[in-house]
């Protein structure tokens, strides 16, 4: 039987539940704590708090929100497949209101943006840009298993810690900064692998060439591993040659623990990733505000 997913006759307006949905709230916090590391790392403490909370708004609900929504149109044959009760497969949210949203979505984007300064606008137009080039033809760049979440984890926790130290400094943040965005950008591309362990038969089915779909779910889950584990270990060791041995042994544990549920992870990757995001990833995440708080004082 074959499914209309362009027009769904059913329904005009999309149920509101489902435009929640849409949007994944739990994708939001990356950005938004990536933002707020960001904001840790310029060392400075804000006189205002608009740039804070704008900037964290704007990272999380709105330009991931949007991303999501505009992945969410762009895969709506894959989600067929995969996850036919996703709101635009099944029909909750109709026609191209999808499409709309995201596209709204992106306008206001680009307008609270403006409301962060040059440094803030700047690096919101990029957001934007990598939220479409992944989702849509013709670039399409989710069709590699490489690229695809290399470009998601930049602009989940690279952007967005760039951007709140910038926004708070009124400038170009240290090398400092720098070095830490960048280390866990790229380790957060091991983190983005495991949103394709549930997609393999629609990935394999619609050429999108997913790491799982590709090298299979046990290599793919050791690739990920070791793409998280080696940044960390950059950052343990930097962090202990700057002179923050406390620091650098804080996330050396964290990644400890991490060690152990990766195992667990490896041993079944398809059924287990999505527990992994729930158990390894939060230590993850605090191991970046650690960092954060650490080279303030070399931030200054």
């Amino acid at each position: 039987m074959s499914v209309n997913l362009d027009l769904h006759e059913s329904r005009r307006l999309p149920e509101p539940a489902a435009l929640l949905t849409l949007l994944k709230p739990i994708t939001w916090f990356p950005p938004m704590w990536a933002y707020l590391c960001g904001v840790v790392s310029a060392g400075l403490w804000p006189s205002d708090w608009t740039p804070v909370l704008l900037g964290v708004i704007l990272a999380g609900p709105v330009v991931c929100g949007m991303s999501q929504a505009a992945n969410d149109w762009c895969d709506r044959h894959v989600d067929a497949i995969n996850e036919p009760d996703r709101p635009i497969p099944s029909g909750r949210v109709p026609g191209r209101w999808g499409l709309w949203i995201a596209l709204a979505m992106s306008a206001l984007a680009l307008l609270l943006g403006w409301g962060l300064g040059p440094w803030g606008f700047g690096a919101t137009v990029v957001a934007v840009a990598a939220a479409w080039a992944y989702s849509a033809e013709p670039v399409r760049l989710k069709r590699s298993g490489w690229w695809g979440p290399m470009l998601v984890a930049f602009a989940y926790e690279g952007l967005p810690w760039f951007t709140g130290a910038a926004v708070i400094l009124a400038g170009a943040p240290s090398v400092y900064i720098v070095l830490m965005a960048f280390l866990y950008a790229v380790g957060a591309q091991g983190i983005m692998v495991l949103n394709d362990f549930k997609a393999i038969a629609g990935d394999r089915a619609m050429g999108i060439r997913s790491l799982p779909a590709v090298k299979g779910p046990d290599v793919a889950a050791r690739l990920a591993c070791t793409v998280m584990v080696l940044p960390q270990l950059m950052v343990i060791s930097l962090l202990a040659i700057w002179g923050r041995p406390v620091f650098a042994l804080a996330i050396a544990a964290l990644l400890a623990a991490q060690l152990v549920l990766m195992r667990r992870f490896v041993a079944a990757p398809v059924a287990r990733a999505l527990s992994y995001s729930g158990t390894g990833v939060p230590l993850y995440v605090a191991g970046m505000m650690v960092a954060a708080v650490a080279i303030r004082g070399l931030a200054a």
